[in-house]
């Protein structure tokens, strides 16, 4: 029996992990995830890909808006910006948007544990940043994920994996929003759509992995060997991609809870 065995958000990209035991779908991917982001003067987006202390940094989402903590820095809580806030240019990868800016206190705390100039940001209702449309439909959106509004991985393929690294690596490396279990490795490959509770998905690519795979969250640094995507590259090749998960995109909203059913709706 295939089950929902995890959740997990990432209010601000890059961010340490944040499980959780439900989550509400939106058109977006869940509620919160990625919805914040910072960026350098330029208004390109800054990762654990090159920071890899983002993951040591903690994101909560709470009432007034987000809670920030990290090693050796105060707490900090920053409000969801007001309608008529001021907007910055920003890019995320290939793509280019207008989103809202945070503040000065925001800005000088993260420029002051990322140890460089940074801006905080706020997906709100007037940005738009289109998915891609060879994946897509014209009204598909996403937030601050790098290119589509989830992304799903399967206990077995990690277990797989396990099996061939000289040490084993936890599924946050690979920063997923929904865990399935009771499949063999890979079967999400197959996956085209799937139903969760009320929820109906839609897989829709693979995911090419990059570099911030091989930060130890434990420790927020590479490992030094280039493990797990050294290893992943040796059987999970695409061209010159390296791949593991699937993107999604919803396509029924709903509630998702943590031991919720899931159902293969079709195949690819």
């Amino acid at each position: 029996m295939l089950t929902l065995s995890s959740l997990s958000i990432y209010p601000l990209k890059s961010c340490a992990e944040l499980p959780l035991t439900q989550a509400t779908v939106e058109p977006l991917g869940l509620q919160q995830d990625r919805r914040w982001m910072a960026v350098r003067s330029d208004g390109s987006c800054m990762t654990g890909r090159e920071l890899p202390g983002f993951v040591h940094l903690r994101a909560v989402p709470v009432p007034e808006g987000l809670h920030l903590s990290a090693p050796g820095m105060p707490e900090l809580v920053v409000s969801v910006p007001p309608a008529d806030a001021p907007r910055l240019d920003i890019t995320v990868w290939d793509d280019t948007c207008s989103a809202a800016w945070i503040g000065d206190d925001a800005d000088r705390w993260l420029s002051a544990y990322l140890r460089e100039p940074a801006r905080l940001v706020y997906v709100d209702t007037r940005m738009q940043r289109p998915v891609d449309p060879k994946y897509a439909a014209p009204e598909d959106r996403v937030g601050f994920a790098d290119g589509f509004p989830l992304l799903l991985a399967t206990e077995a393929s990690l277990a797989d994996l396990n099996t061939r690294l000289p040490q084993p690596v936890q599924m946050n490396r690979f920063r997923p929003n929904l865990v399935v279990s009771g499949c063999e490795p890979f079967a999400e490959d197959r996956w085209k759509r799937l139903r969760i509770g009320e929820v109906e998905l839609e897989l829709v690519k693979p995911c090419a992995r990059c570099v911030f795979v091989n930060v130890d969250t434990r420790t927020a640094r590479p490992d030094p060997a280039q493990q797990p995507l050294r290893t992943l590259a040796t059987y999970r090749k695409d061209g010159n991609k390296v791949m593991f998960g699937q993107n999604v995109i919803a396509r029924r909203t709903g509630v998702l809870r943590v031991g919720d059913a899931v159902e293969v709706l079709e195949e690819a």
